[in-house]
């Protein structure tokens, strides 16, 4: 089926393999859904073996990957609109809160708090501060210009601290903080 030599099939496990599990969990947050995932996982790996003829040896193969799998995700969601604009998301409202308060903001709490930060916005944050991505990579994976990248990641990270602070309120996170700047005592 594909005409790759036993060397090039090894350089491309060498170069994309390691990074199956960033892809992986990437995947799984935006589709959320760990099948679907897998799926969108397998496609990002079948269209960079095909196409790793192109590939630029010594370039960074996590963001060539990452932008074959923003552009996969794009097509998929793009597909499913298409054919389901009647279906309804689960009212992510209807969800209940963990009955202890605790000591600090869990996991949880923050992937769903990223979770209500618009899409255009959540994936600049994501590939910048959970995948450590470079501007410059985000740019050429998103295919978007530079300072657009500056901008949604500002305006995200905005968005996102401020779903976080209501959680951290809830707890009576940094009530004292609000307190102290307002010259009352804690």
């Amino acid at each position: 089926m594909f005409s790759k030599s036993t060397a090039g099939l090894e350089g491309f496990e060498a170069a994309a393999m390691p990074h199956l599990t960033a892809l992986y969990r990437t995947a799984k947050f935006l589709v959320r859904n760990p099948a679907e995932a897998e799926d969108l996982v397998q496609d990002v790996y079948l269209e960079a073996l095909k196409s790793f003829h192109r590939f630029q040896p010594g370039t960074n193969c996590k963001a060539w990957l990452f932008s074959i799998l923003f552009h996969r995700f794009h097509h998929l969601r793009r597909r499913m609109l298409k054919s389901s604009l009647e279906e309804t998301l689960p009212d992510q409202d209807s969800m209940a809160a963990e009955p202890p308060a605790p000591q600090e903001i869990k996991d949880e709490e923050i992937l769903a708090a990223l979770d209500k930060v618009p899409l255009a916005f959540r994936e600049v944050v994501v590939m910048a501060d959970i995948e450590e991505f470079s501007y410059k990579e985000i740019a050429g994976a998103l295919k978007l210009p530079l300072g657009t990248v500056m901008s949604r990641l500002s305006r995200g990270r905005k968005l996102l601290r401020e779903e976080l602070s209501e959680v951290a309120k809830s707890y009576g996170i940094g009530n004292r903080t609000q307190h102290a700047a307002e010259g009352e005592p804690a």
